[in-house]
């Protein structure tokens, strides 16, 4: 296994623990400058991911560290793009849909990509060079990698034109555009079930063979995509730009993605 995804695996695992030791305690709950809210769970999750990266050879965008100016990030060929807990909204609803998202990307494309669901210890984990992403349930927070390649399940998207239509709806930022878009499959004279997660969940869920698509027609962050959409990539489902009709890029001036869509 590729030794930089091997680290995003373990930084993920350990970043997992000390999310739920967190969860099990009567946290406090702080709200950023754009209005998202922040728990200790985010801070100490992100000191342990970057304990884990800073002993590789690339810097990190995270969502919790302070960002980088675009003029020294143009230069960077490849990074890291972090998110310690994506979800925290359904971290502090205790509904178990919030992940660990890290994602290595190179020339805007994510390469590796790591998802780890804390609350239930299933991993996702992708090498997009290789075609190859799996999930697998460890047994704890501890668990090796031999343990993790063990237990490795193949990921694989469900075929084209099946009915009813399986679409990916947000718990907590379902917009009207994404109605809309419901509406026009309902139009071509098929069934829809609207299927709900929280975080980056939802890329999975489309990668995995439970959904067809995923529109998402709302803000997001690159932190909130990049690990999902390598994940997706690795078993030829694509997340295309509204704006260029184009794979998401990363590392971008502006690290706000445009609407996208998730499908094979």
């Amino acid at each position: 296994m590729n030794k930089d995804l091997e680290i995003a695996i373990q930084a993920s695992l350990k970043a997992g623990k000390v999310i739920m030791q967190v969860y099990d305690t009567a946290f406090n709950v702080e709200i950023k400058d754009d209005k998202s809210p922040l728990t200790e769970a985010d801070k100490k999750a992100n000191d342990v991911i970057n304990s884990y990266l800073v002993n590789t050879e690339f810097p990190i965008i995270s969502e919790e560290n302070k960002q980088i100016d675009y003029a020294t990030r143009k230069t960077w060929s490849t990074c890291w793009v972090v998110d310690p807990v994506d979800g925290t909204k359904e971290f502090i609803k205790r509904n178990g849909e919030f992940t660990v998202n890290i994602a290595l990307v190179t020339n805007g494309k994510p390469v590796l990509g790591v998802i780890y669901v804390p609350a239930t210890k299933t991993i996702y984990v992708a090498d997009v060079t290789n075609k190859e992403a799996f999930k697998t349930e460890v047994s704890s927070h501890d668990a090796t990698l031999d343990e993790v390649i063990k237990g490795a399940i193949k990921l694989e998207p469900k075929a084209l034109g099946s009915n009813p239509v399986q679409v990916v709806g947000s718990r907590s930022h379902m917009s009207q555009e994404t109605l809309d878009f419901v509406d026009s499959i309902k139009k071509e004279g098929k069934d829809v079930e609207v299927v709900s997660k929280g975080s980056s969940l939802k890329f999975c869920l489309v990668a995995e063979g439970n959904a067809d698509v995923y529109p998402r027609f709302a803000p997001t962050m690159e932190w909130d995509t990049a690990a999902g959409q390598a994940i997706c990539n690795a078993v030829g489902v694509d997340v295309i730009s509204q704006e260029t009709n184009q794979s998401l890029l990363y590392n971008k001036e502006n690290l706000l993605n445009p609407w996208f869509l998730v499908s094979k």
